[in-house]
C-alpha cells in the first residue's frame, strides 16, 4: 500500500532491513486524510471554511496606548481564520537549522508531546504492540504508552559508575546489548523512544550507540531520539545528523528549552520524508496555531537564533559555576551531581547526614518541601527514578537565582 502523497522517488532506501510500509499500522496507511480548507487556496475571498467574516471579538487597544507590544502584534494577526495546515516557512528554517534538505524532512507538532503521542499512534497497535523505554527517562513516554493502550518495555540505563564521557560507558549509558536482546525477543516491539540528552540524567547517548540500534537488522520499527535538550549539549552531539542516513529515525526536538518558547508549544519530527508524510496525513489539520507559528517563525530569524545561541552559551556557563559551587557543599552531606550534565539542569544526591555517604530520600523530601514551601525556591524531587536515589534536580537560573539556591541550600542542609 502506497503512501498517500508521497513521491516514489522519496520511497526509503536505508537501511536495507526497514520497510516503513509494515511499521506503520494498516488503517494509517490506507487513511485518505480529512483535507481543510487552507489545503486548497489561502488568499482571495475567502468564504470557503465556515469562518467569522467579522473578525475576531477582542477589543482593538488604541494606538497610543500601552498595550504590551507582543500582544498588539498578536490582534493584528487574522485571528477569524484558520492557521496553515502546513508552516513551511517554519519548516524551511527548521531545516537550514538542522542541516536538513528540505521541508520534506520536518513536521511540526504541538510540543515534542504531540509527536510521540502521533508516532504511538500510527506506528504501535494498541493491545498487540510494544515500545521499548530506558529508564530513568522522561514520564510522558509510559503515560502516552498507557493511554494509547501500548506496551511497555523496559531497559534500564547502566545505573552503577561514573558518567561516561559522550555517553559512550558509565552511568546512564545505553546497555546495547540487553537492548538488543530484549528487540530480538519481542518481535512486536515497534518503538525504541531514546531521550538525549537524558531527563532527569542530563547524559547524551552517543551517535555510535544509536548507529547500532539502527542497524540491528532484528529490529524492523523506528528509533525515536528525543533532543528536547541538544542546544545545551556539545556541537555535532545530535541525532539529527544522521536523519538523511537512516529511514528508521526519527528525531524530536523543541521550541521550549533553548528557545525560550516553552508557552507557546511547538515541537518538530526530523525524519525521513516517508514517516513526515505519513504524520502529516495523521495529524488534526490545524494543529499549530496562528498566535504560535507567528512567534516561532520570529523565533527563527537569524538574529533570534543567534541571540539564542548566546543564552544557551550563558546558561551553560552558569550551569559550570552551579556545580563547581554545589560541590562546596559536600561536607553538609551534598552529594556530587549524576549524570552527564549535559543539559540546562543537574541532579544532585542529597545524602544522609551522618557519615556514611548513602543518598537519603527522606532527607532530600525534606530539603525539597523546606526549599519550597518556606523559601519560595522550587526545584524537583527525582528520588524515586531509578538510580536516582535521594536525588533533587536543579534547573539553572538566572545569576541572583542560582546565588539564591547555593544560599538556601546551605541554610537547610545546615538545619535538616
Amino acid at each position: 500500500m502506497p503512501i498517500l502523497g508521497l513521491a516514489p522517488s522519496l520511497y526509503p532506501t536505508a537501511p536495507a532491513h526497514f520497510d516503513i510500509e509494515k511499521v506503520i499500522r494498516p488503517n494509517i496507511l490506507t487513511l485518505h486524510p480529512y483535507r481543510c480548507a487552507r489545503d486548497d487556496y489561502s488568499e482571495g475571498i475567502l468564504l470557503d471554511a465556515n469562518e467569522n467574516s467579522l473578525g475576531h471579538s477582542i477589543p482593538a487597544a488604541p494606538a497610543d496606548s500601552e498595550l504590551d507590544p507582543e500582544l498588539r502584534s498578536t490582534l493584528s494577526l487574522d485571528l477569524h481564520r484558520y492557521p496553515s495546515p502546513r508552516n513551511d516557512p517554519i519548516r524551511e528554517r527548521l531545516a537550514s537549522l538542522r542541516a536538513l534538505p528540505s521541508t520534506d524532512y520536518v513536521f511540526l507538532g504541538v510540543g515534542s508531546d504531540e509527536v510521540i503521542d502521533l508516532l504511538m499512534r500510527v506506528c504501535v497497535a494498541p493491545g498487540r504492540e510494544k515500545i521499548l523505554i530506558t529508564p530513568p527517562t522522561y514520564g510522558m513516554y509510559k503515560v502516552c504508552a498507557q493511554v494509547n493502550d501500548v506496551g511497555i518495555v523496559e531497559c534500564p540505563l547502566e545505573l552503577s559508575g561514573a558518567h561516561g564521557e559522550g555517553g559512550e560507558a558509565g552511568r546512564f549509558s545505553l546497555k546495547v546489548e540487553e537492548m538488543k536482546a530484549a528487540i530480538g525477543a519481542d518481535p512486536s516491539i515497534k518503538l525504541v523512544i531514546l531521550c538525549s540528552p537524558g531527563n532527569p540524567t542530563g547524559t547524551l547517548i552517543s551517535l555510535s550507540a544509536i548507529r547500532t540500534l539502527l542497524e540491528y537488522e532484528k529490529f524492523k520499527g523506528v528509533v525515536v531520539v528525543d533532543e528536547a535538550y541538544i542546544d545545551f549539549a556539545p556541537e555535532g552531539s545530535s541525532a539529527a545528523a544522521l536523519v538523511k542516513e537512516y529511514a528508521n529515525l526519527c528525531v524530536t526536538q523543541t521550541l521550549s528549552k533553548s528557545f525560550g518558547l516553552a508557552a507557546i508549544r511547538l515541537g518538530m519530527a526530523l525524519a525521513h520524508p516517508s514517516l513526515i508524510q505519513i504524520l502529516m496525513n495523521t495529524k488534526a489539520p490545524y494543529n499549530i496555531s496562528a498566535p504560535t507559528a507567528s512567534l516561532a517563525l520570529s523565533a527563527l530569524s537569524p538574529s533570534a537564533v543567534a541571540s539564542m545561541s548566546q543564552k544557551v552559551s550563558a546558561l551553560c556557563k552558569q550551569r559550570d559555576l552551579l556545580l563547581q559551587k554545589l560541590a562546596m557543599l559536600g561536607p553538609l552531606g551534598l552529594g556530587a551531581a549524576i549524570g552527564g550534565n549535559n543539559a540546562n539542569f543537574i541532579v544532585v544526591p542529597v545524602l544522609e547526614k551522618n557519615s556514611s555517604g548513602k543518598p537519603d530520600n527522606v532527607r532530600a523530601q525534606r530539603v525539597y518541601k523546606t526549599l519550597a514551601e518556606e523559601e519560595g525556591v522550587v526545584v524537583r524531587y527525582r528520588g524515586s527514578e531509578p538510580g536516582c536515589v535521594g536525588c533533587l534536580r536543579i534547573t539553572v537560573g538566572n545569576v541572583q537565582e542560582n546565588d539564591i539556591v547555593l544560599k538556601k541550600f546551605e541554610e537547610i542542609l545546615k538545619k535538616i
